[in-house]
């Protein structure tokens, strides 16, 4: 994979995670960013001292490192990222068209070189991409969003400019044995379908869950015909060295996840 405007040592300072999926042609690009190789402090930090590469500008970080981090970021895209102002809702919106504070949780496009971006710390991101390269899109997935239909509405969206055989990327979000719920959550799941149980597992505390975000998500994109799905392989929770997680730490940073159709 190749990025625009890139240094060596932007390289070496900005660790990211690839999608590690099939059939997605090579021009499609994408990655998630990691909480390493920034310019943040503590308590955004990378965790072991270092600087961190916290994106998000609304969690109490210092304006200067955030302005800094998304300037190196932009290093590395065909144009500057437009970032959605997130609520855990279901809209879903152009990047072509997006204005800064546009409110959604999820953006598409089927221009080269314009990326869709969503930020998460514990929040499931979900990088789609059509087999041929005429659609891609990216979705903040948080339980309220996947109980009332982001990624459905992702789907339709990109359907609906064109898409055909939609192929998904679970980025790093909360693993399942860490994402403590309560019944409301269930709750939201079962008022669609009562299947949805399989994926919460009970624990010795009274209306207390363990909820397997991942395979929500499976369901649901199985649902409206998105079979290839990968990724949902890695906890922000357990792994402190290479994320920032709001359920572990409460004040932290945010990640990007990212995706762009190369010209």
């Amino acid at each position: 994979m190749s990025f625009a405007n890139q240094s060596a040592s932007d390289l070496i300072s900005l660790p990211i995670i690839h999608p590690d999926w099939e059939g997605v042609p090579a021009h499609v690009q994408g990655f998630s960013t990691t909480r390493a190789g920034g310019f943040s402090s503590a308590p955004y930090d990378d965790g072991q001292g270092g600087g961190g590469n916290n994106l998000g500008d609304h969690v109490g970080d210092s304006l200067a490192s955030v302005v800094r981090n998304r300037e190196r970021l932009n290093r590395f895209l065909p144009n500057d990222v437009t970032f959605l102002s997130q609520v855990h809702g279901t809209i879903v919106l152009d990047a072509a068209t997006l204005a800064a504070g546009n409110v959604g949780d999820a953006v598409f496009t089927t221009r080269q070189n314009t990326v869709c971006a969503i930020l998460t710390a514990d929040c499931l991101p979900v990088l789609f991409s059509d087999g041929k390269a005429r659609v891609v899109a990216a979705a903040h997935a948080g339980w309220r969003g996947l109980a009332a239909g982001v990624l459905q509405n992702t789907v339709t969206k990109m359907r609906a400019a064109g898409a055909a055989d939609i192929i998904a990327w679970l980025g790093p979000a909360i693993g399942p044995d860490e994402f403590e719920v309560g019944q409301d959550v269930v709750d939201a799941f079962q008022l669609r379908t009562r299947t949805a149980e399989k994926f919460f597992k009970k624990k010795t505390e009274e209306g207390k869950y363990l909820a397997d975000i991942y395979g929500l998500a499976r369901y649901v994109l199985a649902k409206v015909g998105v079979d290839q799905v990968y990724g949902g392989d890695r906890c922000t929770v357990t792994e402190k060295g290479q994320f920032y997680s709001y359920r572990r730490d409460g004040v932290t940073g945010r990640m990007a996840s990212l995706i762009w159709i190369a010209s």
